[in-house]
């Protein structure tokens, strides 16, 4: 637009309409340029109220300010500033250098406002409505703040570079044509990405981003029934934590800190599927009060996730699966109502190093949410869960742990191997239990004594024998490859010959169990 202004060079251009010609001026005050009618439901941006000529100007009015306006007046710094009012026209500002500083609330743009590859300080747009922006490769000094705004037709924001925070809080923002309601893959943030209380209907895509303090879906609402995923966020980096924790809801509420005791609350929601897949967060992974809504064909994915902590401490999904294969975290903070049920868990390669239950979580229900973990005999989340338990201090537990393990994988044997796992388990529980040898050999010991004591056994040769002592022979029949010079020498008829053949084959079961379980305790250490 060739600028000719009036008299003295003092006044606006000219063929600007009366509201262009107020906010050329306002431009160059700094000032902000507000034509509200001061009627809340007449100024509402996202109502259908419509709003005349009389505070409605041309985008490409707005373009030419932006990116070669007026000289500010004098001691004064030029900045666009609006509020209330209506652009007409698509704000295409695609590869411009914008120097001024940007901020619009409670406006209407009646097209998308385009923005791929600008270059501006720092843009507020609050609580206005936008067809859709379209800002790929856009790159910010300072802030992009879009709280409270609509989108009808999403937000591009792939590749960006964000100099400061990405605000998003209260933003409304639906699919566009391929399904996404944000597509911002690739996007780099210099601070803090504030989506609270968002609410995305589509899928948010954030494949490869990286975030340079926190990403905050505090409260947030995800819904997208069309595809599989509401939130796809792999290779996803944020240096400090993720927030999809409940917000808080009132006056009181501060964004970007855990609600206050007594504070209303909205939870994060999420209906369809979540994808984390390596992920790295430098603090942690926050899942606390999340309520998740998935389809059976749906997962919670944080394969191969790395972080301090991760804190899954959400409501148990009724439907769907979570995976966590190839994930590694240091401490595991969760509830035991939070994990899914058999079939819908996945730890393969799950590690982490130290447990912190949130509230009461017994070694039994441990024990079933290993037991969850694989449909099929996996032994790795049964020994990283007793090794924790080992380094924890808890050796009694570890060691029921170990023997959930051998019950499980007998499930698994063929039919011989099984009865011989039965023997184990029975007589020292496969060597976690030794003490149950003793036990047993005691109770076989002296029911021999009894038993061969009542029977009279002729010596097979005269003056060739010991005296005859029940109690030795009984503990000579049991104790193999010992001889106690007591078997050998005595005449055995009729059920006495088989209760010594019993004898003789309990004592080889009980020492070869004993030999297993041994074996087994030498190898854990």
């Amino acid at each position: 637009m060739t600028e000719r202004v009036g008299p003295g060079g003092a006044g606006p251009p000219e063929h600007l309409t009366a509201p262009e010609a107020g906010m050329w001026q306002a431009f160059r005050n700094g000032t902000v340029y507000d034509l509200s009618s001061g009627d809340t439901v007449v100024d509402d941006p996202h109502g259908g109220h419509p709003w005349g000529p009389e505070r409605t100007v041309r985008a490409r009015v707005v373009c030419w300010l932006l990116l070669d306006g007026p000289p500010a007046l004098a001691g004064r710094v030029s900045s666009l500033k609006l509020a209330g009012v209506q652009i007409s026209g698509a704000l295409d500002l695609a590869g411009g250098i914008v120097v001024p500083y940007v901020e619009m609330r409670a406006c209407r743009f009646e097209r998308d406002v385009l923005l791929p590859e600008a270059r501006f300080t720092t843009v507020r747009m609050v609580d206005c409505s936008i067809p859709r922006l379209e800002a790929a490769r856009l790159h910010t000094e300072g802030d992009l703040h879009l709280p409270r705004c609509r989108f009808p037709g999403g937000i591009r924001l792939t590749d960006a570079r964000i100099g400061t925070d990405l605000m998003l809080n209260q933003a409304v923002v639906h699919r566009d044509r391929s399904g996404r309601s944000l597509a911002a893959d690739g996007m780099n943030v210099g601070q803090d990405l504030q989506a609270e209380m968002l609410e995305s209907y589509g899928e948010l895509s954030l494949r490869g981003a990286t975030i340079g303090v926190s990403l905050s879906l505090r409260g947030a609402r995800l819904v997208n029934p069309y595809t599989r995923l509401a939130l796809n966020a792999p290779q996803l980096t944020v240096e400090r934590s993720l927030y999809l924790t409940p917000a808080g809801v009132g006056a009181q509420a501060r964004s970007g800190m855990t609600p206050a005791r007594g504070t209303r609350i909205r939870r994060f929601e999420c209906e369809g599927g979540v994808r984390l897949d390596d992920g790295r967060f430098g603090d942690a992974v926050d899942f606390e009060g999340a309520r998740f809504t998935f389809t059976d064909e749906q997962e919670l994915s944080l394969r191969r996730v790395q972080t301090p902590e991760l804190r899954f401490l959400g409501e148990r999904p009724a439907r769907g699966r979570v995976v966590l294969s190839g994930a590694r975290v240091v401490n595991l903070m969760d509830r035991a109502d939070s994990w899914p049920g058999p079939g819908r868990l996945h730890m393969g390669g799950f590690a982490y190093e130290n447990l912190v239950p949130r509230g009461p979580f017994p070694l039994a229900l441990r024990l079933r949410w290993v037991d969850a973990a694989s449909a099929e005999y996996n032994p790795e989340p049964y020994e990283r869960l007793a090794a924790v338990l080992r380094e924890g201090g808890e050796d009694e537990d570890a060691r029921e742990v170990l023997l959930a393990k051998q019950r499980r994988r007998r499930e698994s044997l063929p039919v011989a191997a099984k009865l011989w796992g039965y023997a184990q388990d029975w007589t020292v529980a496969y060597g976690y239990r030794p003490g149950r040898a003793a036990v047993w050999m005691a109770v076989l010991w002296a029911a021999g004594s009894l038993a061969f004591a009542r029977g009279d056994h002729p010596p097979l040769k005269s003056g060739e024998h010991p005296a005859w002592n029940p109690a030795l022979f009984a503990l000579d029949l049991l104790l193999p490859v010992i001889d106690l010079g007591q078997v050998g020498f005595w005449q055995l008829r009729g059920g006495w010959q088989w209760l010594s053949a019993a004898f003789i084959l309990l004592g080889w079961i009980l020492a070869t169990t004993v030999a297993a379980g041994a074996t087994r305790t030498l190898r854990r250490t």
